[in-house]
Formats: structure tokens, sequence, C-alpha cells
């Protein structure tokens, strides 16, 4: 299931920026399934790293962080071995989330759990377990 369309990655980062790097034959408009390829290749990687962490994929509620990483990485991805420093430090830090996710010192605040936070929020753990609305 893809996290993001198209039309997320046009609000990120604009349509003349998609435009070079995933034009049609004409070059006048974007190919759609250069785009749909990178959006399928960033939900396989972020359900790849989420799943470890014990997640069901694919995520539902989609959290907001997960909508930005997935833009990030499927930016990374059309820009190939073309990408600026900008892009590339963008998709590591993706990266860097997704396996903070993987080895549960993140939680996405999804599952269904009464002890996880509120659907599409973003815990930090440090040490300690931070329960929701603040208290420990």
């Amino acid at each position: 299931m893809p996290y993001i369309t198209l039309q997320d990655l046009i609000d990120r980062f604009g349509q003349d920026e998609l435009l070079q790097l995933a034009a049609d034959d004409t070059g006048q408009a974007i190919d759609q399934g250069e785009i749909d390829l990178a959006i399928a290749d960033a939900a396989g990687e972020i359900d790849g790293r989420v799943a470890a962490g014990g997640y069901a994929v694919p995520l539902d509620p989609v959290p907001r962080i997960i909508q930005a990483y997935a833009c990030d990485i499927a930016r990374y991805r059309l820009y190939d071995e073309h990408a600026t420093d900008q892009v590339t430090k963008r998709y590591e830090d993706a990266i860097k989330f997704l396996r903070a996710v993987a080895k549960g010192e993140v939680l996405l605040g999804i599952g269904g759990d009464a002890d996880e936070p509120t659907a599409g929020s973003v815990e930090f753990q440090s040490g300690q377990r931070v329960m929701p609305g603040g208290g420990f």
C-alpha cells in the first residue's frame, strides 16, 4: 500500500523538480509510472523496517511522520545516483528513524494497544518508558 501520492510529492518538492526527475517522453508531463515505482519502493522500504519492529504492515492509520519520510525516500529514489547532499541527508534521516522504530526506540503510536500513544503520534524513548499524557 502506498503511503503517499504524486500530489504529496508535488506539495513537498514542487512540480518543476518532479518534472526534472521523472518527465515522460514528451518532457512536458510527469511520468506517473516512474513516480509510482518510486512510491512503491518507498513503501516497501518502510514496511520492511517497521515490520521488524513488530508493526503490522501496511500501516493503518499512517502516521504523518511516515508520510513525510515516504516522500523523502521516494525523492531519493527518483534522483537515483544524482542525489544532492540535501536529498541524501533527508533519506539517511528517514532510514535512521525507521531503524529506531525497528529497534523499538521509537513508537509510532498505532496498533490498538491501550498503553500506546494516540494514533498518528510518535513517541521517543530514552531509558524510561514515556506514557501517553506525559506520565512516567
